[in-house]
């Protein structure tokens, strides 16, 4: 029997891992495991969509073990905890799973109830986050009741998500008070905690053009210290107040609940800090992360954890026959921003290049940093590509892990 491989965490970043492990190895050289604590695999960019009507919650829902190859072993349960020097995972109900390689793929997980205030009064009510099903289905029924007033999309702080979500959101809620013919009622204001729309100076200023042209107010280095839910007021940690008719606030984010409960796996917000070119944990070299887990200067987004697949597998495969890993993750990172009115914009960048114009992957590619039909029909053409091309562990043709320069047009910010 080969070496086993434990993966903890059925997502977007542990299937696509599994699933290519199992492509690349026989059973003779890995076993792999898969454990998680639920069997529905939820797909999140998804959730942009529900609170405007666009997309329906069931079909955002699949098996999760489905996903998976029948190679692989699937195991349900929450994890209790991971003693790293013993290289034993302990699951509740006393199970436990010895491993060679483990794979740390549990995601960024929500903290409402560490922001003071947010889930007391008028959560569910006028305060909502768009960030899980439920609360993107609520979403949807409030902005049906929505008649006007001042909607605030407030980013609590970072590390977050999707971190171009919400300001998809602002743009949305603008073209749905526009199609509704309410938008002359309605305030819209975009807060975050970053000193521009955007972390990176190029796209900051392409991503705040486009709040202004739409007439949505920016408020920068906003971060959030307390809800008041009764008063309607956003204050944040320095006594700035935002007040508001409609709040939708993404929550703090943190890493997954067992990782502060294993001796030296994570960091101080239970992310795993991992080598950001080749994924592995500094101390445990038989640790990795991927995805969402790892406490990377990357975006927390599916495409990279796509990217970051390739580099994972083969380092998996380094360390089993005793080989240095390869430093070969570059950060990449792709995100298909929805504007509104079936436009979108395309932006493409690394830990080093930041989202710059041009065309993707080469000159005769999707526009970047540019509103187009063709982005839009990018963004809802990805939902069929995730479930039967990226979580099987398929190769996307001319979109390989590393961030291409062909195409690209370097500019002064």
């Amino acid at each position: 029997m080969g070496k086993h491989i434990v993966i903890l965490g059925g997502g977007t970043a542990g299937t696509m891992t599994a699933n290519r492990l199992c492509r690349t190895y026989g059973r003779e050289e890995a076993r792999v495991t898969v454990v998680d604590q639920d069997a529905d695999h939820l797909y999140q960019p998804g959730l942009l969509f529900v609170p405007f009507g666009a997309a329906r919650p069931d079909h955002l829902v699949r098996s999760r073990p489905r996903q998976l190859s029948p190679a692989v072993g699937y195991q349900q349960a929450p994890v209790e905890r991971v003693d790293p020097d013993a290289r034993t995972v302990h699951l509740a109900g006393g199970i436990r799973l010895d491993y060679d390689v483990l794979v740390i793929a549990t995601g960024a997980r929500l903290l409402p109830e560490e922001t003071d205030g947010l889930t007391g009064d008028g959560w569910g009510e006028k305060v909502f986050t768009f960030y899980d099903l439920p609360g993107a289905v609520a979403l949807h029924a409030a902005l049906e009741r929505f008649e006007g007033g001042h909607l605030v999309v407030d980013v609590a702080d970072l590390p977050l998500k999707c971190p171009v979500a919400p300001l998809e959101f602002a743009f949305l809620a603008d073209w749905y008070f526009r199609r509704r013919g309410i938008r002359d009622r309605v305030r819209l204001t975009y807060a975050t905690p970053l000193d521009a729309a955007f972390t990176k100076p190029v796209a900051a200023k392409a991503l705040g053009g486009l709040l202004e042209r739409k007439g949505i107010e920016l408020v920068t280095e906003f971060t959030l210290g307390e809800v008041d839910g009764a008063g309607g007021r956003l204050v944040s940690y320095d006594d700035r107040e935002l007040p508001f008719d409609l709040a939708v606030v993404v929550p703090l984010h943190g890493g997954a609940a067992y990782v502060g409960r294993s001796e030296g796996l994570g960091d101080e917000l239970d992310f795993v800090p991992v080598d950001p070119h080749t994924l592995q944990h500094p101390d445990h070299p038989e640790v990795f992360a991927i995805g969402d887990a790892a406490a990377l200067p990357a975006s927390k987004a599916g495409s990279v954890a796509h990217f970051e697949a390739e580099t994972l597998v083969h380092n998996i495969g380094r360390f089993l026959t005793g080989k240095s890993p390869d430093a070969s993750f570059d950060g990449h990172a792709n995100c298909f921003v929805e504007t509104g009115f079936h436009k979108a914009l395309l932006i493409d960048f690394n830990y080093d290049t930041e989202p710059l114009p041009g065309h993707f992957p080469t000159a005769l590619g999707l526009p970047l940093l540019k509103e187009s039909h063709a982005n839009h029909l990018g963004k809802l053409a990805f939902e069929a590509l995730y479930w039967h091309a990226l979580l099987p562990g398929r190769e996307l043709p001319g979109v390989g892990p590393a961030m291409p320069e062909r195409g690209k047009k370097h500019l002064h910010a």
